[in-house]
């Protein structure tokens, strides 16, 4: 199934939004001299990514095989 130009570039644009959001925070965070509230290292983000991709996944299996 494929998306329309339209939802992908809403897409794009939620994902750009939070990077800006997490620049500006991070900015904020170092300006007033607070630790960064994200992993300090790659195994941290790569976690999250994991997380991110695990429930992914299961929406996929529970749509897929569950539903049947």
């Amino acid at each position: 199934m494929s998306e329309t130009p339209a939802k992908t570039k809403n897409k794009m644009l939620e994902v750009l939004l939070a990077l800006l959001a997490g620049f500006i925070l991070g900015m904020i965070f170092c300006a007033i001299k607070l630790p960064l509230p994200a992993p300090p290292a790659l195994a941290g983000v790569m976690g999250i990514v994991g997380i991110f991709l695990g429930g992914a996944a299961w929406k996929l299996i529970a749509e897929r095989v569950l539903q049947q």
